[in-house]
């Protein structure tokens, strides 16, 4: 029997977010936000209950904090069906990219659609793979990852720890770009080890690794976020021109989570401004506005 859905809790008003506490460049980037709307078919078991986070929800926030480029991330509650994706690209305009789920069989015409709307990016839901073999996942990342380059775009993993140290000697030689989720998921109750993390920021340096510092809470689990400070510095010492910030809005399932909070996390991990210049402007613009 499946488990029940997690309950998601109201959603936070965008004026109660605490604001920037260091000046946001202009053309900062949120480069990781989910959208939901009624109306739309869901998985048949979906992970979670219906969030409350619409676009008109979202684009309060995002003025809120003063970012004007954002990212929209297929969540697993709309599996593969791209439907609100697109009509929030359409939406949200040209400032708006897309990161999509798609089958290992999908169509160039689907693939082409999904480009002309914004989408530049592949979402590869490796938590529902974790159980497979090391070889097994490699050869559909392989296989995604053939969908992905005739359109430059990138491919995203959304990965336990456990698996992104598994794949590490292959994501070293990947040839394909590619920006891992949520800093790794270096979980140390998962058995994560600082040796397993040293590895990232190899791969990080020397491969065409991207990695998003979002979803520090996923790692601190109950400890305070300033747990985490230790991993965004040294990821932002390794590698600051290979990292993007996103907000992993709405936060599934803490709708009342302060947004702001986790942006000032970035006056900590990288107190130089040229550096988050680079996290929130240049990065994103090099991965998903160069065309």
């Amino acid at each position: 029997m499946a488990s029940a859905p997690l309950e998601t809790t109201p959603m936070r008003a965008a004026e109660s977010n605490t604001r920037p506490r260091f000046a946001v460049p202009p053309d900062s980037c949120d480069t990781h936000f989910h959208v939901f709307e009624p109306g739309y078919a869901h998985v048949p078991e979906p992970l979670y209950t219906f969030p409350d986070g619409t676009l008109e929800q979202y684009q309060a926030l995002s003025r809120q904090l003063g970012i004007r480029r954002t990212v929209l991330v297929q969540p697993t509650y709309y599996g593969t069906d791209n439907s609100l994706l697109l009509d929030v690209l359409r939406a949200a305009g040209p400032d708006c990219r897309g990161v999509a789920r798609v089958e290992e069989d999908a169509g160039a015409r689907e693939l082409d659609r999904l480009h002309a709307a914004g989408v530049r990016a592949i979402r590869l839901d490796l938590f529902a793979r974790a159980a497979w073999p090391t070889a097994d996942i490699v050869a559909y990342v392989r296989r995604m990852a053939v969908l992905a380059r005739p359109r430059g775009w990138h491919l995203q993993f959304y990965a336990p720890g456990t698996v992104v140290r598994d794949l590490l000697p292959f994501l070293a030689d990947l040839e394909d770009r590619f920006v891992i989720d949520h800093m790794g998921y270096m979980k140390e109750s998962d058995g994560l080890t600082g040796a397993d993390f040293d590895g990232l920021l190899r791969v990080m340096d020397g491969g065409r690794c991207y990695v998003k510092l979002s979803g520090p809470y996923r790692i601190a689990k109950d400890r305070p976020l300033s747990a985490v400070e230790p991993i965004g510095r040294a990821l932002v010492a390794a590698r600051p021109d290979r990292l993007v910030w996103g907000s992993d809005w709405p936060h599934l399932p803490d709708g009342g989570r302060d947004t702001g909070e986790l942006l000032n996390l970035l006056a900590d991990w990288a107190p130089d401004e040229a550096d988050r210049h680079r996290i929130l402007v240049e990065t994103p613009a090099s991965l998903f506005f160069a065309d």
